[in-house]
């Protein structure tokens, strides 16, 4: 399967929506996605949709529903999602090879760049209603943002022959250790629901109606902190006031106690090694070594040690309840 999708023609991509149900024009755009596939195409009614080739061995079928369920349930509150298109024996989920797809609307907009005040505050509510959402029922096929999978997991990943430089993995190794502990004496009891889980400025749109949330394909159980951080990641001063009022405009429409802020450094911490270790289980995609060419060398191991030390002594400097 795997080599299968990593040689996916426009012909296989025809053949699966027409399967579906749609009837594709046979313009067929490739589009930049590292994690999994996605194609642009067009349809003979003249409108076009996006095609998603889930990467074997990354989701079960039903932790792909499981996202399409929530993302459902999230347009059924009516809030700006871009859901799965049902194919024509009304599931949202075919396979071809092995692979799993979906099809999406392609969704009109222009990308987040600089936010006004006025649009963290549409964003800071429209966030608190997703997690409202999220907090209903629990995920059962989806990861839980936690020490273990963030932090200890990745770890052992990068520490496999290959990744990690002798020169390095003792200090790195005990980062992540000591960041892993941080992590859970500072989340015990914070509450954790549903997320979108990498909600970057990358994975919203505007459009003419308004802001579209875009990609749970990374979404997991979490605490509501990390959708807030990713959303507005800076440190300096101007970052700090937006993200008060982008709290100040969550708490419009659900709880959110400042002292979960705490966990704004320790999550940055732990996305570094999450990332690492990504790059490292995808290795063998051709697309990995072309995109990530300082990987694995002593200089890029240098940068993210020294990187994850000083946001470690960042964490242990930083006032409780203070980000």
């Amino acid at each position: 399967m795997t080599e299968f999708f990593f040689r996916l023609t426009p012909d296989w991509v025809l053949r699966a929506v027409e399967l579906g149900g749609f009837e594709p024009t046979g313009h067929c755009t490739m589009l930049n996605a590292l994690e999994n596939r996605v194609y642009d195409l067009r349809l003979t009614n003249d409108s076009h949709v996006i095609v998603k080739f889930y990467r074997p061995g990354r989701w079960s079928r039903e932790a792909i529903l499981e996202e399409h369920a929530f993302l459902q349930e999230l347009r059924e509150a009516e809030i700006p999602v871009c859901a799965p298109l049902p194919f024509s024996d009304a599931d949202t989920v075919h396979s071809v090879e092995g692979i799993y797809y979906a099809v999406w609307p392609r969704t009109g907009g222009r990308p987040a760049e600089e936010l006004g005040d006025a649009e963290i505050e549409i964003l800071g509510r429209l966030l608190a209603r997703i997690h409202n959402v999220g907090a209903v029922c629990k995920a059962q096929h989806r990861a839980v943002l936690e020490a273990r999978s963030y932090a200890l997991e990745p770890l052992t990943r990068l520490e496999q022959p290959g990744f990690l430089p002798k020169a390095y993995a003792q200090r790195f190794r005990r980062a992540v250790l000591e960041l892993a502990s941080i992590y859970d004496e500072l989340s015990a009891n914070i509450p954790l629901h549903r997320i979108h889980g990498d909600c970057h400025s990358g994975n919203l749109l505007r459009g003419d109606e308004g802001w579209f949330f875009l990609d749970f394909d990374d979404f997991l159980t979490g605490p509501a902190v990390q959708d807030v951080w990713m959303l507005l990641p800076g440190r300096d001063a101007e970052a700090e006031r937006q993200r008060a009022q982008l709290i100040a405009a969550y708490r419009q429409f659900r709880e959110f106690e400042t002292a979960w802020l705490r966990l704004v450094e320790p999550l940055r911490a732990l996305r570094f090694i999450h990332y690492a270790a990504w790059i490292a289980r995808r290795w063998k995609d051709p697309a990995f070594p072309a995109s990530f060419p300082h990987f694995g060398t002593d200089a890029y191991w240098e940068n993210e040690t020294r990187d994850l030390e000083l946001q470690l002594e960042r964490i242990t400097t930083t006032p409780p309840g203070g980000s």
